[in-house]
């Protein structure tokens, strides 16, 4: 079964089931500023699932593509990605655990046809005073899985907060039961694995079990220090589409699917190798990477040394090391490789199918830069015989972006070998360091409600609109980012705003904050929104009814995150910084005045 079917037969199946199949967010959240990317589906179903309506029901069903650098250097094996695909579907005050996983259940077996003995579940085994799931267990059985099929584990439980226990005061939670596929003892994924032996289980790393998809079941919320059930209980299901894909396949390695396989057959055409051995973990990382990249550049990042586009420099510049290790060129192979990469997300309705030119000229760009970095790492190696040590490895990553791996390389043929442990010290030690800088932006996941946030959160609306009024109509967002300490906006601009167009926007802000305009939220049609002027980020991804925000009668915007109620709860605004990002593009900061 080829992977477009796949998340075809599954939305198609909840749609059948009363679902409404809600856009994919784009790369970057547009309404959760406290984290760089999105990376998981329930990332902007958030205050949905806190109890704001969502325009398009209670029962909703999406594919969300999301990223995660977490598992960079894990890339290489036949599991591990970098970005990947979530299906996903809600139920927001609706049905329960019953449906759910009867409904899940019927997908993989009946829809999908996996054997049933080759699934296994998971359950709360229960903790911290609460008792096991007995009924996510009885619904199991009742379904027709064996008992021996069914796993108890105390790990089974989601808040953001951890367990029952760890659980705050007002925060919600509950039970999960995680569905695995089993892919046989007779499978050896990972040499020298210990295989069916009997400390081998579900939750095992040894690469037997796969996890295909996980049901959260918000059900608890803490008040007065004990767990009472939700007046209105939510259902959170999230799979792997790769994962799953690969399950359709009874293939323990994902890059075996449709998803890579013609990437990677065009990696190894233009690279004269063969897909085996040690060729196959830089293929893998060349095939991860060109996706992540190539859908985040066609949703508008650029490399950069700055978060989002300083994670897509370092995929770019990744990928450049392994297609040098294979003894060919990443220009060489991401020409071949970007249309197909663009065809497969452009079928899914996540990109424009005309975005290919844009792709290659933007990793064309980057990587003569980092030529030219090479260049000058090659003659710094040259100019150091003799103090080849780790610290000299860390500085040449830290100046030059020059990768690990080469410097390793490069050493060697010089009969030096670095020591991994002591780079690893000083990269450790240099992190916590510069932690407290990234402070806010990294949290990942879930969107921050404080109070802080929330006013700056409202301010951005009435920054872009003034913005918008100043420096004309060819203003548009283009991407933002809130901490606690100020709000930052990204727009699209030709030219250079004058100091005297910088105080005009500041003062304009705070005479709407001083003005105390009321903050209305309407449920609209987007179109009609859009047409009355309603401003919105990426808007070809937002649902057909949408959330739209209108403060007084001077903006008006389509969002989905946190808003004070009247504009006179932000206090005054201070316009601090404004620079250039190139390509027709700016950054501006915004602060509360002290």
């Amino acid at each position: 079964m080829k992977a477009s079917e796949v998340r075809a037969k599954y939305l198609a199946y909840f749609v059948a089931r009363g679902h409404s199949v809600i856009p994919a967010a784009p790369i970057i959240p547009p309404d959760d500023p406290t984290t760089l990317f999105t990376s998981s589906g329930m990332q902007q179903m958030v205050p949905y699932l806190k109890g704001e309506v969502h325009p398009m029901g209670k029962r909703l069903a999406d594919s969300q593509p999301s990223f995660r650098a977490g598992d960079i250097e894990e890339v290489g094996d036949n599991r591990h990605t970098t970005m990947f695909e979530m299906l996903g579907n809600w139920s927001l005050g609706d049905y329960f655990k019953q449906d759910q996983l009867t409904w899940i259940w019927e997908f993989f077996t009946q829809e999908l046809g996996l054997p049933k003995d080759k699934l296994h579940v998971t359950i709360f085994a229960g903790d911290q005073g609460v008792p096991i799931d007995e009924e996510a267990k009885e619904i199991w059985l009742s379904i027709g899985l064996a008992e021996s099929h069914i796993h108890e584990y105390k790990d089974n439980w989601w808040s953001r907060a951890g367990g029952p226990g760890e659980m705050p005061e007002g925060e919600i939670g509950g039970p999960d039961s995680e569905v695995f596929y089993d892919f046989g003892a007779e499978r050896q994924i990972h040499e020298n694995s210990p295989w069916a032996n009997e400390e081998c289980h579900v939750n095992c790393d040894c690469g037997r079990y796969l996890e295909i998809g996980n049901n959260v079941f918000m059900q608890f919320v803490k008040k007065n220090g004990k767990l009472v059930p939700l007046p209105s209980q939510n259902v959170d299901f999230g799979g792997g589409f790769e994962r799953i894909v690969a399950a359709t396949h009874d293939t323990p390695d994902i890059f075996a699917t449709d998803i890579y396989t013609s990437i990677i057959r065009i990696i190894a055409a233009s690279s004269g190798k063969k897909y085996e051995g040690k060729n196959m973990p830089p293929m893998r990382v060349i095939a991860d990477h060109l996706r992540a990249a190539t859908l985040m550049i066609a949703q508008g990042i650029e490399p950069s040394n700055k978060l989002q586009g300083y994670i897509l420099r370092r995929l770019l510049r990744r990928a450049a090391v392994r297609a040098r290790a294979l003894g060919t060129k990443a220009q060489i192979i991401f020409v071949e490789c970007v249309s197909a990469v663009v065809s497969f997300y452009a079928e899914a309705g996540f990109i424009e199918s005309n975005v290919g030119e844009k792709v290659l000229s933007t990793i064309a760009i980057e990587l003569t830069k980092f030529e030219r970095a090479l260049e000058k790492g090659l003659k710094e190696i040259e100019r150091h015989q003799g103090q080849l040590d780790e610290q000299f490895a860390f500085d040449l990553y830290q100046s030059l972006g020059f990768p690990l791996e080469i410097t390793k390389e490069l050493c060697a043929e010089k009969g030096v070998t670095l020591d991994q442990d002591k780079f690893d010290a000083i990269f450790t030690k240099h992190k916590v360091e510069s932690k407290t800088a990234s402070a806010g932006m990294f949290k990942g996941g879930l969107a921050d409600s404080s109070e802080t946030t929330t006013k700056y959160h409202t301010a951005t609306h009435l920054l872009h609109q003034a913005l918008y009024d100043v420096l004309g109509r060819t203003v548009a967002q283009a991407g933002s980012n809130i901490t606690s300490e100020r709000m930052r906006f990204d727009y699209t601009y030709s030219g250079k705003p004058t100091e005297d167009q910088l105080k005009q926007i500041e003062q304009i802000i705070n005479d709407k904050i001083a003005a105390n305009l009321p903050v209305i939220k309407s449920i609209e049609s987007k179109d009609v929104a859009i047409k009355s002027g309603a401003k919105a980020f990426f808007a070809e991804k937002y649902p057909d009814q949408v959330s739209v925000y209108s403060i007084g009668d001077y903006s008006r915007e389509l969002c989905g995150g946190p808003h004070v109620e009247y504009t006179g709860s932000i206090g005054k605004i201070v316009i601090y910084k404004d620079e250039a990002l190139g390509s027709g593009k700016r950054r501006i900061y915004g602060k509360l005045a002290e």
